[in-house]
């Protein structure tokens, strides 16, 4: 199995592919103009405190407010410690925070914020006040004494020595999160990673004292060097570029931070660009379809609102060998597996509703979600699985944290405004009698001019004719139509001629 990081860098765009097994398995997108923000720590002030929903809005400089709710804020975690808590636990209480955001925090009042979420769909920026900066190995957290390692380590002795390690070298007051990649990491590797976190947020802090809010203290990483943090590991063996800066950056990159690490750097110059030459870009269009195809024949078709993502599972043209609870299963057994890939490729989070094909064996409930399960092992991002309810639905939810593959390349159509529907050429045609009705009265003339998309007008010429000279009777006028090609399917206008 060989796994590459293919990119593709232009002046006004950066992709990143994660090719696994010749397959794409993930896409990064930064737009020039639309560099994302997840990460960066901004000085803010408090503009609004809103008691009913317990949380605040805090302008960072941004187009629209952040919004931080009262268990991100920095005070919270004061009074969970006050409390007996670690700042990473919720208190044993199902009725909300013990504690009301009015004593927290104060319109006016400046503090530092670091967004956790970038603006989805109509969502603004969410931002909590517990920062954390990542580092290859670490990820330091400033303000809470705590180490942590991740769950992905799963030997128990390597787990040890490396919370040993960060246990006798970090500062008295700042915490740890020892990531995955730190396994089989030497002290030394780890103690380098360590200080060059820490020196980060002096200068974060020194940077802050001479400004006033709101305004920027820290940048993340660009996208390139972001994925190279968080994905490179033994498990990708090529990274093929074709830009001979970010090559040389790259190189840079991991002379630095993982100098005993071997990777296959590759400058790529032919001239057919490169996610043609990986077919990358013909998969990228298929992200955009609603329907996906799976091999046996049957599809998956997948429906985004801005509350929650439908899935429906569906036999297609799969007809089966055996008998219909065979065939079910196993169009179910492989869309489970699809639906995962597509998860994950397209970046879709958030409460996902998935309708399955109904099944009346239980066993066979089972192996689906197991396979849904095991499948979902390769995302990076958390997901929690539900089991199946009685109206044959799985419930899950997967973490979000940046815009989906489809908000990025897409947008609402301009007819529609995102509902996916306009108007049937027959309705348009009913409006347009209403709307003479109407104006006719206004009309001087004896002759009216009906200006229509093309369609709708061949509709009025044809079966919508009666209607026409009914009119025509009615009001004792002539109406004339006329197709408009650049007309869309709900537009029309009516003057007099």
């Amino acid at each position: 199995m060989v796994n590459e990081l293919i990119i593709n860098v232009k002046p006004w765009e950066t992709r990143v592919a994660f090719i696994e097994d010749r397959v794409l398995s993930e896409l990064f997108i930064e737009r020039t103009k639309d560099r994302g923000i997840i990460g960066n720590i901004y000085k803010g002030k408090v503009i609004k405190v809103l008691p009913g929903m317990q949380a605040a809005f805090v302008d960072i400089g941004l187009e629209k407010a952040a919004f931080l709710y009262v268990l991100d804020a920095y005070g919270a975690m004061e009074m969970f410690e006050e409390m007996g808590f670690s700042w990473i636990e919720m208190p044993p209480s199902s009725s909300g925070p013990p504690f009301p955001i009015e004593e927290i925090l104060s319109e006016g009042q400046e503090i530092v914020v670091q967004v956790s979420k970038e603006p989805l769909g109509t969502k603004g920026t969410r931002i909590t006040s517990h920062i954390t900066l990542p580092g290859r190995y670490l990820v330091l957290m400033p303000m809470v004494d705590h180490v942590g390692v991740s769950r992905k380590i799963k030997d128990e002795k390597e787990r040890r020595r490396l919370k040993e390690i960060v246990q006798s070298m970090k500062p008295p007051t700042s915490g740890f999160i020892v990531r995955t990649a730190s396994e089989g990491a030497e002290a030394e590797e780890i103690r380098n990673d360590m200080e060059f976190l820490l020196q980060l947020w002096r200068n974060i802090q020194r940077k802050k004292e001479n400004v006033t809010a709101p305004c920027l203290l820290y940048s993340d990483l660009t996208l390139i060097l972001r994925v190279l943090r968080d994905m490179l590991s033994p498990q990708i063996h090529r990274i093929v570029v074709d830009s001979r800066e970010e090559y040389e950056n790259i190189l840079s990159f991991i002379s630095t931070y993982m100098p005993k690490q071997k990777y296959e750097v590759v400058l790529y110059e032919e001239k057919e660009p490169i996610f043609d030459a990986y077919g990358i870009e013909m998969e990228i269009d298929k992200l955009l379809q609603r329907k996906v195809w799976l091999k046996s024949g049957g599809y998956i078709v997948i429906d985004m609102s801005e509350a929650l993502v439908a899935i429906d599972v569906n036999t297609g043209k799969y007809v089966g060998k055996r008998n219909v609870a065979d065939t079910i299963l196993k169009t179910n057994l492989e869309a489970a597996k699809e639906i995962a890939y597509q998860l994950r490729v397209r970046n879709i989070g958030g409460i996902i509703i998935i309708d399955f094909i109904d099944m009346e064996r239980e066993g066979d409930r089972e192996k689906v979600i197991q396979a849904l399960e095991e499948a979902l092992k390769k995302d990076r991002q958390k997901t929690t699985i539900f089991k199946i309810s009685e109206l044959g639905l799985v419930e899950m939810t997967r973490k979000r944290t940046r815009e989906n593959l489809s908000r990025i390349l897409g947008e609402s159509c301009p007819y529609c405004e995102g509902s996916g529907m306009v108007k049937s050429k027959t309705t348009v045609c009913y409006d347009i009698f209403r709307e003479i009705e109407r104006t006719a009265s206004h009309l001087g003339g004896n002759n009216i001019l009906v200006e229509a998309n093309p369609d709708v007008a061949d509709m009025l010429y044809e079966e919508e004719r009666p209607g026409v000279e009914e009119l025509e009777r009615k009001l004792k006028k002539k109406i004339v139509i006329k197709g408009k090609t650049g007309f869309h399917q709900e537009q029309f206008n009516i003057v007099e001629i």
